[in-house]
């Protein structure tokens, strides 16, 4: 075991906004430790922010003037004396640049370092370390495509469909997928131009396209003395043009063996690559419910974190922030998994089109009963900014089989009543109706295929 200096850690910034933000300040005040706010001035009047031991305003309302201008930040953490930043999700939690600044000026970045960071953020080259670490990956092109005319090539190779991605991409940008060489061009072309656009690097890179796979992740949790646990696996299936809708755990359509053989693979692959902090390994399970590939990691804490936590009874921002200290995580077999849980985003979203509605809430009962959570820095009367994204909370719902939270989840959602705006609330008591859900049988394409 490695020997690793022990620092407690009394003051947090939380370099975030929302839901997350006030999830943050939760935790940390319940560990005795000070909670920094900062807010952008669309942010200024989120009741939030009176919770936290301090509070600053670090720009306007755009996230270039705020949220990702890395000089007020750290401005904010110098003149609070912070001894560590919380970056949450989103924004600043997967940049490495910022990483490296928080260490300059001797401030604990609560995640993994800027090496492992640049690593596993090109998806290209993620995939080739994971190759070698002995993880399954899907055929496809040797890192990043230098021209169309390689793109031909390895298409042909692997065989169609194709599909091609952003190689620092996510969120579905920068994705297309080729049924057949007619189409390459155009798509190629489309994908690289968009890339260009959303993330400032117009590369991209092939794989073999499967067909209605499974989306399924394994949160796990990484300290400074060499030791990984996993908390569990999460299907994330219930998915619209690539961003999830609804996220659940345990994967029910994994059998015992599939599961601690997936389960196996991200611990393994978090210990070859050295990670430290909680970060998830995305795979697609092929639609034999058998056969699993590496797709990519996320070295974050994930917006469906809630899910691992309701099963495991881990918290998992304080067990980012005992990390960030030093301290030893616990050991896999004291962890036990209990009951079902089922994560609906609530966004501020037309619910058959998914257009944002920003504009103020003027009706807001939130649902409540056993095992259920609802995290969301939203109220009555909150104005809902249109500078961001448009989710507004997060309804968790345990029970002790999939079936009861079902409808614990269901009988949630018809009590939840929001006005002023529309929301995805529609949506998800559909899903919960929806038989394919009800069986476990939605695909990354399902909603695209039989909702749209």
């Amino acid at each position: 075991m490695k020997k690793v200096e022990q620092k407690e850690i009394k003051r947090i910034l939380i370099a975030n906004r929302g839901e997350i933000a006030l999830r943050a300040i939760r935790t940390i005040q319940e560990m005795g430790k000070e909670a920094i706010a900062i807010y952008s001035t669309a942010d200024k009047d989120t009741h939030y922010l009176d919770l936290a031991d301090t509070k600053i305003c670090i720009g306007g309302p755009k996230s270039s003037e705020s949220y990702l201008n890395i000089p007020a930040i750290m401005s904010a953490a110098e003149l609070f004396e912070a001894d560590a930043i919380f970056p949450g999700y989103g924004f600043l939690s997967e940049n490495q640049n910022f990483v490296e600044i928080c260490s300059h000026h001797d401030i604990e970045f609560i995640g993994p370092n800027s090496e492992v960071m640049v690593l596993m953020s090109d998806k290209s080259k993620a995939k080739d370390v994971m190759k070698d670490a002995g993880v399954p990956v899907i055929m496809g092109s040797d890192g990043a495509l230098k021209s169309y005319q390689e793109a031909q090539e390895v298409a042909k190779k692997i065989g169609y469909p194709v599909i091609i991605k952003a190689a620092a991409g996510g969120g579905g940008r920068g994705m297309r997928v080729v049924e057949n060489e007619s189409l390459l061009k155009n798509l190629y072309l489309a994908a690289e131009s968009e890339a260009l656009s959303a993330f400032g690097d117009g590369t991209i890179y092939m794989e073999k396209f499967i067909h209605n796979p499974k989306h399924i992740e394994v949160q796990i949790l990484a300290d400074k003395h060499g030791n990984v646990i996993h908390v569990g696996e999460r299907d994330c299936s219930v998915q619209r043009r690539n961003q999830k809708l609804i996220e659940e755990t345990p994967a029910v359509v994994l059998s015992p063996e599939v599961r601690q053989k997936l389960l196996d693979t991200a611990v393994k692959a978090a210990k070859y690559i050295g990670y430290v902090g909680a970060g998830t390994f995305e795979f697609l399970l092929d639609s034999n419910n058998k056969d699993f590939y590496f797709m990519e990691m996320n070295t974050r804490l994930q917006v469906e974190h809630t899910i691992s936590e309701m099963v495991s009874g881990l918290d998992m921002v304080e067990w980012m922030i005992k990390i960030a200290e030093g301290k030893t995580l616990p050991s896999q077999d004291s962890i036990t998994f209990n009951g079902h849980a089922i994560e609906c985003r609530i966004t501020a979203e037309d619910p058959k089109k998914f257009y944002p509605c920003p504009g103020k809430i003027t009706k807001w009962i939130a649902p409540g009963g056993a095992n259920v959570r609802l995290d969301t820095h939203a109220y009555a009367g909150y104005t809902v900014p249109m500078f961001y994204d448009s989710m507004i909370g997060k309804l968790i719902v345990w029970g002790e089989t999939r079936e009861k939270a079902i409808a614990k989840t269901k009988r949630a959602l018809k009590e939840f009543c929001i006005e002023g705006i529309k929301t995805t609330i529609p949506f998800h008591i559909d899903m919960m109706n929806n038989s394919a859900f009800k069986n476990a049988a939605i695909h990354t394409k399902y909603l695209e295929q039989n909702m749209e």
